[in-house]
């Protein structure tokens, strides 16, 4: 992926592979196959629409869902905001990255907030 989006999908990817967060590459959309000979072309859907680009499991256990976004790009649309939000209400960590260091920020303050709960016994 050569696009400022998918540059930034890359090298998030690396830095969770070393921080060694759990996570994969979670591609959806559609695509559409010729038939054989004679046989009608079919539309075929893949992955959750709106779900998010990276998709992975915290070590403790919590789901992780990000969606990478150009530095300078559009939002996230409206499915993707509803995924992110989904996630979130179910007790998972999920947002947007523009750059390693918004997904750094991001994983830091989660695990900030996991050590203080985990201080005060909640």
């Amino acid at each position: 992926m050569s696009t400022p989006e998918g540059e930034v999908l890359n090298a998030c990817l690396e830095y969770l592979r070393l921080r060694r967060v759990y996570a994969w590459r979670n591609n959806s959309g559609a695509v559409k196959l010729r038939g054989a000979a004679g046989a009608r072309d079919r539309f075929v859907r893949y992955g959750k629409p709106g779900s998010s680009d990276i998709l992975g499991i915290l070590d403790d256990g919590r789901f992780l869902a990000i969606e990478c976004k150009a530095p300078r790009g559009k939002g996230p649309t409206e499915a993707q905001r509803d995924f992110l939000e989904d996630i979130r209400k179910r007790g998972g960590l999920a947002f947007v990255a523009r750059s390693v260091e918004d997904m750094e920020r991001e994983l830091d303050l989660a695990d900030a907030k996991r050590s203080a709960d985990q201080r005060r016994g909640a």
